[in-house]
């Protein structure tokens, strides 16, 4: 049974009211979405020719221009004249065969800015335990859950969770629900005292058995690292891919306990993100150093549940599958993987392409009603159809 509430009963009125806007986000994203109206419009030739997405001087990235990489140029500043008109959307990056080739930033965004991913951040999350199966933190995907939390063991009463394996809490599948299913849930989300939960809340399928998006699952996966590994979640990732891969992380949120949020606390620079991106598109690699081993990318990157998310055509991504903290889909004729944060944080992969894009946004932090939801499909809208416009390698 979950706890009663710690909350007073104004917080507890705007949590139902959080939880409210959920829903109804919901209910808007699978309707459908006016988004693409915004990009049906014809934009005389003049026009594009006049936007400007040359990247910015800097030494962390090899520069380069669509033509040289073999994208048309039109295409990419159709692309960024539509990003300037959402009032949202903080940057937008395009890397082709490891080169930056177009970069902009808008509504108060700027190359130093570090933003909130959002549960892109379950992305990072995901390497971290290749690069700890690597080194021997941990032995194998499929130690079980149980084994790091000692301490609740014997207060476990549905055996079922006696057997739940890393490997199921990484493809969403260890049996936990949504949170966003139930205040209660969502309210227990918030208040942030997360490993008594693996306790407390009960299993909504058998482990292994069904997809349901919990964020709780990525958070214990965090504490997992940090007693697995022996250090905090952040200096180990400091050392163990963020130095090595040149990226600044900023911000961290934690829990009331002071762990290391892994669903959602990362905070990163737009060209940051990107090099996480190119890093897995890289099998792993960084400046010819093995950061993440490359089967792990592998895994990573495959879908081990078709139709994770039944959005329709309202995200412009469909066939929506989950790997290891990494979604995959299509758009157009083009398979793709991406890293996903609310708001409209993105880092998408196209292999076939040796292409990444990233934009970051507005993370919209406790906020998941009508409006949040809207901006975040714009920016899917954004890459999507220009994924769509691109040929075939």
């Amino acid at each position: 049974m979950i706890r009663k509430s710690k909350y007073s009963p104004d917080t507890q009125t705007k949590i139902s009211g959080l939880l409210a806007g959920m829903i109804l986000a919901l209910i808007i994203l699978l309707s459908g979405c006016d988004s693409a109206n915004l990009f049906e419009a014809d934009i005389p030739p003049e026009e594009l020719q006049a936007v400007d997405y040359t990247p910015l001087p800097g030494e962390d990235w090899d520069v380069s221009t669509p033509e040289e990489q073999g994208l048309d140029p039109l295409l990419v500043a159709e692309l960024y004249h539509h990003a300037a008109e959402l009032e949202t959307l903080y940057s937008l990056l395009v890397v082709k065969d490891g080169n930056l080739v177009a970069e902009d930033y808008f509504n108060g965004g700027s190359v130093d800015k570090q933003t909130l991913v959002q549960s892109a951040s379950k992305s990072y999350i995901s390497a971290l335990v290749g690069i700890a199966l690597e080194q021997g933190c941990l032995s194998s995907i499929d130690q079980k859950l149980v084994d790091f939390f000692p301490e609740l063991a014997d207060q476990i009463t549905d055996p079922r969770k006696k057997e739940i394996t890393i490997r199921e809490m990484l493809q969403m599948r260890a049996g936990y629900p949504d949170e966003e299913t139930d205040q209660a849930y969502l309210e227990a989300l918030y208040w942030g005292e997360y490993p008594e939960l693996i306790v407390e809340f009960p299993l909504v399928s058998d482990p292994g058995t069904r997809f349901n998006y919990s964020n709780l699952t990525y958070s214990w996966l965090a504490i997992i690292l940090h007693r697995a590994c022996g250090t905090d979640l952040k200096s180990y990732a400091r050392e163990q891919l963020f130095e090595p891969t040149d990226t600044r992380v900023g911000d961290w949120l934690q829990d009331r306990d002071g762990h290391y949020i892994g669903s959602g606390g990362i905070h990163v620079t737009a060209r940051d993100a990107a090099k996480f991106g190119q890093l897995f598109l890289d099998g792993g690699e960084y400046n010819g150093e093995q950061i993440v081993p490359g089967e792990w990318v592998a895994d990573s990157l495959q879908s081990y549940t078709e139709n994770a998310r039944n959005y329709g055509s309202s995200l412009a991504f469909r066939d929506l599958g989950y790997g290891y903290g990494w979604w995959t889909a299509r758009a157009g004729d083009h398979d793709l993987s991406f890293a996903w944060g609310h708001g409209g944080q993105l880092i998408v992969l196209l292999d076939e392409l040796e292409m990444v894009i990233v934009t970051t946004a507005d993370p919209f932090f406790g906020q998941h009603d009508e409006d949040s939801w809207k901006h975040e499909k714009e920016a899917f809208y954004l890459v999507g159809e220009f994924i769509e416009s691109l040929p075939g390698e």
